[in-house]
């Protein structure tokens, strides 16, 4: 089977909900429209990753003027429970597209925020959640980690889709609870643009044997709103050139890295080149040895089936 997918390398209206699930409804349709049945965004691409904020917090004291900027980005979060997933879900059907969100999601039930990928069928709406199992340095500050729970998978008409979010993907045992449930199309949404980023995905491809599809934002100091400034003086205009991927399951390149600019990577992707790629390594087939090693995951869900 062969599919066609997308890979948005773009900015969002920072901090505005409404204004960048618009931007991302014009995205979708813009590359459905070229045959694109795959669209993955990038990691908290609503409401924006806040790069160069500190929140007003060091060890020891939080400013009130940093709490009421995580009340503001709070505000301007994802909330599943609301039409945020009817509009996204709507889109998705409409476009005949399966999306890959990634989103910053307001939880009701505890009150955290998470670093979030949603996961669109176009004709079974919201699949699931991966929420990020370990933020990063000062991440942890605005968002609360995940438990297994949040390992998700997903066989579908596309393939089998899974992934990881940024720094997660340099945890081993994260990406083997990948690995185990089959993933041939491993989504990797990042605020990364480093060169080193690029060296991490196509390993990730051919330890996993998987296409890996790498996302980024394009995103310049002057995108911030006026409003924010002063809280990123001291930060470069080029905060995050982007970076955005596509490698193969031998570890080759399809597409990219895109730096900057915003765009789009669009590759057409044959699956059969999973299979071929096992022929000399496969991390949970011949190259397993169960009788040495046990991966146990605490509370992964079984693989989400569409029927």
């Amino acid at each position: 089977m062969k599919i066609k997918v997308a890979v948005i390398q773009d900015s969002p209206i920072f901090f505005d909900k409404e204004k960048t699930l618009q931007k991302v409804a014009t995205l979708v349709k813009t590359y459905a429209r070229q045959g694109c049945k795959l669209l993955v965004f990038p990691e908290s691409f609503v409401p924006g990753y806040p790069r160069g904020f500190d929140f007003g917090a060091k060890i020891g004291s939080r400013t009130d003027a940093g709490r009421q900027l995580y009340a503001d980005f709070s505000a301007a979060s994802i909330d599943l429970e609301t039409d945020d997933r009817s509009r996204l879900e709507k889109l998705a059907k409409a476009q005949n597209a399966y999306l890959v969100l990634g989103v910053t999601e307001k939880n009701r039930t505890n009150g955290s925020l998470y670093c979030s990928m949603l996961y669109i069928s176009p004709t079974h709406g919201l699949m699931g959640v991966h929420r990020k199992i370990k933020p990063t340095g000062t991440e942890r500050l605005i968002w609360a980690e995940a438990s297994g729970e949040s390992l998700v998978t997903f066989d579908t008409k596309i393939g089998k889709l899974g992934g990881l979010i940024c720094w997660e993907n340099y945890m081993p045992q994260a990406r083997m609870a990948m690995y185990q449930k089959g993933v041939e199309i491993y989504i990797a949404p990042t605020a990364d643009s480093r060169e080193e980023w690029t060296a991490t995905l196509k390993h990730i491809a051919l330890e996993g044997r998987c296409f890996v599809l790498g996302c980024n934002q394009y995103y310049t100091k002057n995108m911030y709103p006026e409003k924010y400034t002063e809280t990123v003086a001291s930060e470069p205009e080029n905060l995050c050139p982007g970076g955005s991927i596509i490698v193969s399951p031998l570890g080759k390149v399809i597409a990219g890295p895109l730096y900057g600019k915003a765009g789009a990577l669009i590759a057409e992707l044959d699956l059969e080149d999973v299979t071929r790629s096992k022929l000399d390594f496969d991390v949970i087939g011949h190259y397993a040895r169960p009788d040495i090693f046990e991966h146990l995951v605490h509370g992964q869900p079984d693989t989400y089936r569409e029927k």
